[in-house]
């Protein structure tokens, strides 16, 4: 028993020992041994001498992910089954049921079935709970019950699922699954065309290329590139993207690391299609890492002007690295700086708050794009022009986390019918009644300064306050939760914005989200009057 047993440890203990031969370490590599050392000991006699049995591989996956955490959201350890799921989301191609699903505890919920899939061929609808899938309880599975859906093309699961409080079942056949980059691209009148890039994978480069010529064979003399929701993807493809519009040999991002082989420049190295077509950038807080280096590059060579709102933030760059039996260390080596020599990483993970929090980066710079326009570093690419609407603040982005906006739209759908996506309207009633929901909801969320002053009401003095202050502050809690409601107003905007954006996808699917963007949304009539305004749009470059 105890030789198996030493087998089973000695395999996860030869990864670690190859992630510390395999990299370059200097004066450290004695302590790190010496940790590697006692840990392999320690990890041998817990397996050995523990009351119970004990399970090696998920001691082994429970330390290294607690491990990771300590460093960035980004840095991760991949099995064999997050490897292959890696590489389907670069490639852009997977088998499977053709919908974005949300896991829980007891259920999996639909957010989004793309159209003509064979999640929506079966009827399957956002807001849809899945509870049961073949023979299987979701609620009784103990790891991800979406892996359940996957499966070969041509193979087919029943599903049994709840909807507005009903029970039904339907079978989905499985089929091959093609993610496209540019989901979507069109004239917004003459001379303008729109273009969506929604991630970064094998396919955006090679598809922004041919939406942009067949766009200019339409007539477009200007452009609008949408990068807004895109979280990013493939490094080499976001310098790709960018090489459409700037010339060959133009330095558009730089890596820097603390191992002397990661250090690198990147420039384009292919032919433009055109490097004078006016261009806008739309970004948005949900704009991440390539699409940051897109639209910061771009506007640091004063080729394009950047709307919307500020993006994401993350200016750090993983890559794969290769361990035994399969798995794989995604790891951040670098910080990436675009061509003014700005990093945009927001976050500074090597500091943390009380709560352990990663702090904002407080060192702000400036930086100069090539014209002598100030931009700066410490947190996302700041738009030179911003769309309100496209702003979120700490109660949208709680309606957001906390799915308030994606139930009322579920619910919207089954109470309300519209016939063509231009005859939406999300009218004050509307608002009024979303409102009304989120106070039933049992919707809450903490504040910051709630947070501060629940801490200060348990803290160690505070028997010292007499029982007036206390009040005071119980009456200071009750009135900034009022104020939370109040708080919908204010931030209306913002909010009809998301709400819009969910409501439409439900008749329409995203096809029709973007349909409806060309003649509703601020940011792409911002960018069109801008566009057509070229003395305007010259001086914000200038």
């Amino acid at each position: 028993m105890k030789n198996i047993l030493k087998k089973k440890i000695i395999i996860p203990v030869l990864a670690l020992v190859f992630v510390v031969v395999g990299s370059s370490f200097k004066s450290d590599f004695f302590e790190i041994a010496k940790q590697i050392e006692i840990f392999t000991t320690l990890f041998k006699e817990l397996n050995m001498n523990y009351v119970d049995e004990t399970n090696p591989a998920a001691l082994m996956d429970t330390a290294i992910k607690n491990m990771l955490e300590d460093l960035d959201p980004y840095t991760r350890f991949l099995n064999e089954q997050d490897v292959e799921a890696y590489k389907i989301s670069n490639a852009g191609e997977y088998s499977g049921i053709g919908a974005i699903v949300r896991a829980y505890k007891d259920k999996l919920v639909i957010v989004e079935p793309y159209k003509n899939y064979p999640a929506d061929k079966a009827g399957l609808k956002a807001g849809d709970e899945i509870i049961k899938i073949g023979d299987i309880l979701v609620s009784d599975f103990d790891d991800n019950a979406s892996e359940l859906l996957k499966g070969a093309n041509n193979t087919s699961v029943d599903v049994t699922y709840k909807r507005q409080g009903a029970t039904g079942t339907t079978t989905i056949t499985r089929e091959a699954i093609e993610v496209d980059a540019v989901p979507f691209y069109k004239m917004v009148n003459e001379k303008t065309g729109y273009i969506v890039l929604s991630k970064f994978n094998q396919k955006a480069s090679e598809q922004t290329k041919a939406a942009l010529i067949s766009l200019k064979k339409e007539g477009a003399e200007k452009i609008i590139l949408d990068l807004r929701g895109n979280p990013g993807g493939l490094l080499s493809e976001a310098i790709n993207v960018t090489n459409i519009f700037v010339p060959k040999g133009e330095l558009i991002v730089t890596t820097k690391s603390k191992v002397k082989k990661f250090n690198s420049e990147y420039k384009t190295k292919n032919q433009p299609v055109d490097t004078e077509i006016p261009l806008v950038v739309l970004v948005n807080g949900s704009s991440a890492s390539a699409s940051e280096i897109v639209s910061g590059s771009l506007q640091d060579l004063d080729r394009a002007v950047v709307m919307g709102a500020r993006s994401f933030g993350k200016g750090l760059v993983q890559r794969p690295l290769k361990l035994t039996y399969g798995t794989q260390l995604k790891v951040t080596i670098s910080r990436y700086f675009t061509p003014s020599g700005r990093c945009i990483q927001s976050l500074d993970y090597t500091q943390r708050d009380a709560s352990g929090n990663a702090t904002k980066t407080a060192d702000i710079q400036d930086f100069k794009t090539r014209n002598g326009r100030k931009v700066q570093d410490g947190g996302g690419v700041l738009p030179d022009v911003e769309i309100t609407a496209l702003k979120t603040n700490t109660l949208t982005t709680a309606l957001l986390r906390e799915n308030a906006i994606f139930d009322f739209a579920t619910d919207f759908y089954y109470k309300n019918k519209v016939a063509e996506v231009a005859n939406f309207t999300f009218s004050d009633s509307d608002f009024e009644s979303f409102k009304n929901y989120i106070k039933t909801s049992g919707f809450t969320f903490e504040t910051e300064t709630e947070k501060a002053l629940n801490k200060a009401m348990v803290l160690n003095d505070s028997d010292l306050l007499d029982a007036s202050v206390q009040e005071k502050y119980r009456s200071l809690l009750a009135e900034i939760n009022t104020k939370k409601i109040t708080g919908l107003d204010k931030s209306k905007k913002e909010i009809v914005k998301q709400l819009e954006d969910e409501i439409v996808k439900r008749y329409f699917y995203t096809e029709g989200l973007f349909q409806y963007y060309l003649s509703h949304d601020e940011a792409i009539l911002t960018a069109t009057a801008l566009l057509n305004d070229a003395g305007k749009y010259k001086s914000i470059l200038k």
